[in-house]
């Protein structure tokens, strides 16, 4: 007689291979955060949900990109730093520099299409009302742009950030 039962994986295996494939992108921070960069013409498309839990994003960004934003990692970026978890880094949008922290949960694609190695991970459930308006910094990268923040590493809040409702942004 056939085992009726169906097999339920307590183990979460699919999880577990999302979570080590999310490895591939801590390799490719660190080389990226190295003195010598990211090697020939490698450079890194991150695919992020931007209301995900944890994402810390300025508001005015927030309000461009307010379902997910894609990052590139190439030639100008400052202060990437990053753990087992997360990274940070600073980008310029408009000239502007802006800090950017994003949990690796928050990664829904990462691309390098100088060869044309693609990962996708499912979208995150996105429970998060809240937008910190302080961006947070740090200083692992030379050179970065002026931005008068205080250097603080990814798991740091800064001081005096804003907690914002997103009631204000919904349109009504």
């Amino acid at each position: 007689m056939a085992d009726e039962h169906q097999a339920v994986d307590l183990m979460q295996y699919d999880k577990l291979a999302q979570d080590a494939l999310r490895g591939v992108i801590v390799a490719a921070l660190k080389q990226a955060a190295s003195p010598a960069g990211l090697p020939g013409q490698h450079h890194l498309y991150i695919t992020f949900k931007t209301r995900a839990p944890d994402v810390k994003t300025p508001p005015d960004l927030l309000e461009r990109y307010p379902d997910e934003m894609t990052i590139v990692l190439q030639h100008q970026f400052w202060d990437l730093i990053y753990d087992e978890t997360s990274f940070a880094v600073t980008l310029r949008f408009g000239g502007q520099p802006k800090r950017l922290y994003v949990p690796f949960v928050a990664i829904t694609q990462f691309f390098d299409p100088s060869v044309q190695f693609l990962l996708k991970w499912p979208e995150p459930d996105i429970v998060t009302a809240e937008v910190i308006e302080a961006p947070i910094s740090s200083a692992h990268r030379s050179d970065p742009p002026t931005d008068g923040g205080a250097s603080e590493g990814p798991d740091t809040a800064t001081k005096g950030e804003k907690i914002v409702s997103l009631d204000q942004f919904r349109k009504k």
